[in-house]
């Protein structure tokens, strides 16, 4: 199939590599019966993708239905989705079909699919399993033909180490899985939306194009874009229709950029994702170091203090207690009437090492985030705020 005719035909704007590899699966993968699970931050344009899966698959002829999960009440959701019959609960006055039955023959793309409950999570599993299901209220088993496409902005398996999401369904869901990538991992596109929504907008209001100056387009680039391209989206139709200047410059962009968010505002990131990495690890263990210097410090101040107070030697057999906020357990220091002549020996033997070793204090960062996650890795590199590639290389690298 010819991408570009894809994209135009679907509204798709860019030339991104991983955009463009996540619209060939979608075709490749079109033409079979298999569940596809489309992945990736909200406002980067996962439907697009399950339309695309649809227009190109059998089912193109059927309905297509689009269910946003997390927009529909707990309570009735298996009703939405299945169906119920008259009198099921308070308020069922008459006999509804559900989107699964609604949709035979069809697509149904599941979107935001992990804030489905779990008992419907079951019921999900059954239909994608051998097309049976039952109405609400109802024993009466119905079969249908559907073609089944979720997508998610969260990480199910982070979901399903809490008990939230069942790991069968989840297996049953991603045969194919696809990735549609954020808007600052396509930063080439960025620009070239922001015209493609201006000239829409400008044609839609009747009003002059907006432009950007350089430096405007290179902020436009630098900013994080949390809520990808629906937020650009938004953002460009506000310019469009709020400012008279229709050559917008760096200023008066970050304006509307402050609006939306103060910390997404540009800063100076790594260029790759191995950096990014590298720079978490690096601030973790400074942070821990810095700690345990100041710890150290605090511990060296008072213990001297305490050796070099005058009235020392009249508390011979009594006890001195040090601060337990100080150290981890109070510790108690007794000086016996026979050492006292030995005072000076044991000052000069405080001495306290501030002298550290990155890589033992490293080392033992993630021996305890390993054990606080019962040695799962996936957990314990994300609550060190690494990749899990970069852990499984310091496990190799320290012998842990």
């Amino acid at each position: 199939m010819d991408l570009v005719s894809i994209k135009k035909r679907f509204g798709i704007v860019g030339h991104n590599a991983a955009l463009d590899r996540a619209i060939e699966i979608a075709v490749q993968v079109a033409i079979t019966d298999l569940s596809v699970l489309i992945t990736g931050e909200s406002g980067v344009g996962k439907d697009n993708i399950s339309k695309i899966i649809h227009q190109y698959s059998s089912y193109k002829h059927g309905e297509y239905i689009a269910v946003n999960c997390g927009a529909i009440p707990e309570g009735t959701i298996d009703s939405e989705l299945f169906g119920h019959e008259k009198g099921a609960f308070t308020g069922a006055t008459e006999m509804r079909k559900g989107y699964f039955e609604v949709a035979n023959n069809g697509t149904i793309f599941l979107d935001e699919v992990a804030d489905l409950p779990l008992p419907t999570q079951a019921r999900l599993l059954r239909v994608l399993e051998n097309g049976d299901f039952m109405r609400v209220g109802s024993s009466k088993v119905l079969r249908t033909k559907v073609r089944v496409i979720a997508a998610t902005n969260v990480n199910l398996a982070d979901r399903i180490a809490k008990g939230k999401f069942r790991a069968d369904l989840y297996y049953r869901l991603n045969s194919v899985p696809i990735y549609v990538p954020a808007l600052r991992e396509r930063k080439e596109d960025i620009f070239l939306l922001f015209t493609k929504f201006a000239s829409d907008f400008s044609e839609k209001y009747r009003v002059p194009p907006i432009s950007l100056t350089p430096n405007a387009i290179e902020l436009l680039q630098e900013y994080r874009w949390p809520g990808n391209v629906r937020e650009l989206k938004n953002i460009t139709k506000q310019i469009s229709t709020l400012e008279k200047n229709r050559v917008i410059d760096e200023e008066t962009l970050s304006k509307y950029l402050k609006k939306n968010t103060l910390s997404n505002l540009p800063m100076i990131i790594p260029s790759t994702s191995t950096d990014k990495n590298e720079l978490f690890e690096r601030e973790l263990i400074y942070k821990f170091l810095i700690d345990m210097k100041r710890e150290m410090t605090e511990l060296k101040a008072l213990v001297n203090q305490i050796i070099q107070d005058e009235d020392i030697n009249s508390k011979i057999g009594k006890t001195v207690a040090i601060p337990s906020t100080s150290i981890e357990s109070e510790s108690i220091l007794h000086f016996d009437e026979k050492k006292s002549e030995d005072s000076e020996l044991f000052e000069d033997s405080v001495v306290i090492n501030e002298q550290f070793s990155l890589l033992d204090s490293e080392k033992e960062l993630i021996k305890k985030a390993l054990k606080k996650h019962n040695n799962r890795r996936k957990e314990a590199a994300k609550e060190l705020g690494i990749s899990e590639r970069t852990l499984y290389r310091k496990i190799k690298e320290l012998d842990l």
